[in-house]
């Protein structure tokens, strides 16, 4: 008898994970909004939130400059640790990221060419050719790691990702030396929000939350796609087609961040694991815990990037990596010993 009741207490705390992950995101929000080179107190800021008066220069600080920032660095980490939940669940590769496969740096190259041969060119756009980017990335990773006899499996799949991210990193490069851009393409590389506005974020929030619903009414067969294509085929699970939808959402999700806040990697690497470990292996659970997640670290990290050395800022990328780095070579030791 005590059996099932202990089934569904463990049940009862996986799901209050979520809640208190969103409780977690919100107040590292309002701490980002607080932080800055003049502090202001949290009941200011719910004011200016709820009670705004357009006479006040904090209230105005904080409406038109903290807020955005905070919102952008909430709505693209949620989306870069959702795009690698996704990955890590179709490809069954612990270490896929969207930064460490190579498809950030698709975008941000993508984005390197439309400075150079595009100023002045709309966010909308910006945000359709990064997509592009990361879409045409995708697609160059899988086919250089299938090329191999035996076909594509995790190991050359993270090969693939990191000769593909040096090879475009390289490129970009090169285009901001020949056409004198790289002050401009800096902040792609480095990533930061600082430069968000609310006209990025009432493009880029609906199209992060269409694709994240639609990533979740997936969890399903992801879950089944995650054990084997054979366990999910015989549980009527038809694996190129999710597979190939649930890559498309994530390359979305990354493609239209990385306009926003740079080709910052890791997110997507650690948010899953640290997902997981609170939730099971329910992919229904697993990509909005991610989101939460992602959003917290790369929230986190915006708020750690104006501690370092204030006024100046550090990049957040850097900031994120202090943790992704670590991260990423415990994995890949873990990993390597059951190659």
């Amino acid at each position: 008898m005590s059996r099932p009741f202990s089934r569904s207490s463990k049940n009862l705390r996986r799901a209050l994970w979520l809640p208190a992950a969103a409780a977690g995101l919100l107040l590292a929000i309002l701490l980002a909004v607080s932080y800055g080179a003049k502090s202001i107190p949290l009941p200011e800021v719910w004011a200016a939130i709820f009670r705004f008066d357009a006479d006040d220069e904090a209230h105005q600080i904080i409406r038109n400059l903290r807020l955005p920032r905070a919102l952008g660095a909430a709505v693209t980490g949620m989306a870069f640790g959702a795009a690698g939940a996704l990955m890590q669940g179709v490809t069954r590769n612990p270490l896929a990221d969207t930064g460490i496969l190579g498809v950030n740096a698709g975008a941000a190259f993508v984005v390197a060419l439309a400075f150079a041969f595009l100023p002045g060119l709309s966010y909308f756009n910006l945000i359709l050719l990064s997509f592009t980017g990361a879409a045409l990335a995708t697609l160059f990773i899988v086919m250089l790691g299938s090329a191999t006899p035996g076909g594509l499996s995790s190991l050359k799949l993270t090969i693939a990702g990191a000769v593909a991210a040096a090879l475009l990193h390289s490129f970009s490069t090169g285009v901001a030396i020949y056409y004198g851009l790289s002050q401009d393409l800096a902040f792609w590389y480095a990533g930061g929000v600082a430069g968000v506005r609310w006209s990025h974020l009432k493009l880029l929030a609906p199209i992060v939350i269409v694709t994240l619903a639609w990533s979740v009414s997936m969890g399903r067969s992801i879950t089944f796609l995650s054990l084997g294509d054979e366990s999910a085929v015989n549980l009527g699970v038809r694996a190129g087609r999710i597979r190939v939808l649930a890559m498309t959402a994530a390359v979305l999700l990354a493609g239209s961040s990385v306009s926003v806040a740079g080709a910052v990697g890791f997110v997507g690497l650690v948010a899953p694991h640290v997902a997981r470990r609170l939730v099971s292996v329910d992919y229904r659970l697993i990509i909005p815990m991610s989101a939460l997640l992602g959003g917290t670290l790369l929230e986190l990290a915006d708020i750690a990037s104006r501690m370092v050395s204030p006024p100046r800022e550090f990049a957040i990328g850097a900031m994120v990596a202090l943790v992704g780095v670590p991260f990423f070579l415990y994995l890949a030791r873990k990993e390597g010993r059951s190659l």
